[in-house]
């Protein structure tokens, strides 16, 4: 095959070699993984140019396996595994299932700190600062219930575009405090200036804000917000900040020191792409005492992070697979990924952008985009027209998506491809947006 810029061969693109991070050398005992391909490629090549040479991508796709008989674009439930990371988890559950508690009291814990490194590692963070959790959810609820200084009075601060469950535990620790809850309401389309006008009018409405909730990526629509300006300004006035990231790591290339926060939550099973039931809790180091320790633990001194969580038994394999997911993601790249998932929504956005009876929502410039979207029919922003919608797209056209009801301005339909999905896929999506107005 001819090279032109920004294409590879196959056997540039791959090379063979163990993985082995199932054996996290325990000396218990050893799953090693069977030998694996991963795609490799110029480090220092253009990820916008990247994003648009198939034969790559298609390479890359063949580390995942299909479902057949339809289009999933809803890849932000949880991520599919690349077979890579398949085989250690399959590997490691079967040594876990083999050894069972003696692996589990001798071994795991040399495992499970191996894992919270690496993921340290990828985040740009120290190793303390990371506790391993069961996902997101769990890591921001313990945040948000063990924060304890709120007083009556006080204020909370949320927005509509926040995970659901989050804004009402959110609601519940002001409710629980005597403490108001601000919510900040954002249109369907925006962009970054205008997101961080509305939180920094919000900040200048109510000054005895003490916490709040940012998201950086909504789960409802893919709208990235700019949280290093908001939390800077909010530290300037004394608000702390708690950050969801359960979208975003992943689907964006970034550090945490990129988004200037103390706290934060993530999964590791979606964008990353380890198995289900694995997400991290970050915590500055010197920022503990204002986070109690979980309901019956202790940490007098404040300095112990994993006294913040309780997961009690976990699933060990998926944690032990952990280090393989990342190894995967890296060698595709972050950078390159989160613009192949940009590319693939444009594909989709542009054209549903020109038709008059679809209204488009998410970012309004591309500093606010991913390659997470939604869409509604214009005028059509019930739960039940909404319902209607995703149920026409999959039974008529054979497209999977998935409702969101939680934005201020209404219930929309989120699209959501992987890297694995073809720009083919992307223009039945196109196709079947025409026919909805008929």
């Amino acid at each position: 095959m001819k090279k032109t810029p920004g294409t590879y061969s196959r056997r540039s693109l791959l090379s063979s070699f163990a993985l082995g991070t199932a054996a996290l050398a325990t000396g218990v005992t050893h799953a090693q993984s069977s030998a694996t391909r991963l795609p490799q490629f110029n480090r220092h090549s253009d990820a916008e140019r990247l994003a648009r040479d198939e034969a790559f991508w298609q390479e890359v796709a063949t580390y995942y396996e299909r479902a057949e008989g339809i289009v999933n674009l809803e890849h932000g439930y949880w991520g599919k595994m690349a077979k890579p990371v398949q085989e250690t988890y399959i590997e490691a559950t079967r040594m876990v299932n083999k050894q069972l508690s003696y692996y589990a009291r001798r071994g795991f814990g040399a495992d499970a700190q191996t894992s919270t490194a690496r993921v340290a590692q990828a985040l740009g963070v120290e190793a303390n600062e990371i506790a391993l959790t069961r996902n997101a959810t769990e890591s921001i609820h313990n945040l948000i219930r063990q924060y304890y200084k709120i007083e009556s009075g006080d204020a909370v601060l949320y927005a509509d575009i926040d995970y659901p469950s989050f804004q009402e535990t959110m609601q519940w620790l002001a409710d629980s405090n005597d403490a108001n809850a601000v919510v900040v309401n954002l249109p369907g389309r925006i962009d970054q200036d205008a997101i961080y006008a509305a939180y920094l009018r919000a900040f200048d409405a109510n000054a005895n804000l003490k916490l709040m909730l940012v998201t950086h990526v909504s789960n409802q629509h893919g709208l990235v917000v700019p949280v290093a300006r908001i939390a800077a300004e909010a530290k300037r006035r004394g608000i702390d900040v708690i950050c969801d990231s359960a979208q975003s790591w992943g689907l964006i290339d970034y550090k945490i020191a990129d988004l200037g926060i103390d706290w934060a939550g993530f999964n590791i099973h979606k964008w990353i792409g380890a198995p289900v039931g694995v997400g991290a809790l970050y915590v500055r180091q010197g920022t503990l005492a204002k986070i109690r320790p979980y309901p019956g633990e202790t940490d007098p001194d404040n300095n112990r992070l994993y006294k913040r969580v309780h997961t009690a038994t976990s699933n060990f394999a998926a944690i032990m697979a952990v280090p393989a997911a990342l190894d995967f993601h890296e060698a595709v790249g972050g950078a390159n990924k989160e613009a192949r998932l940009k590319y693939l929504r444009g594909l989709w956005t542009d054209e549903a952008d020109s038709m008059e009876h679809i209204e488009v929502l998410g970012g309004a410039d591309e500093a606010s985009w991913t390659g997470m979207a939604a869409f509604r029919l214009r005028g059509q922003s019930s739960p039940s027209e909404v319902n209607a919608l995703q149920k026409r797209l999959e039974q008529d056209f054979g497209i999977f998506t998935v409702a969101r009801f939680e934005l201020n301005s209404g219930a929309c339909i989120r699209v959501t491809p992987q890297v694995f999905n073809t720009p083919d896929e992307l223009a039945q999506l196109v196709s079947a947006l025409k026919n909805l107005k008929a």
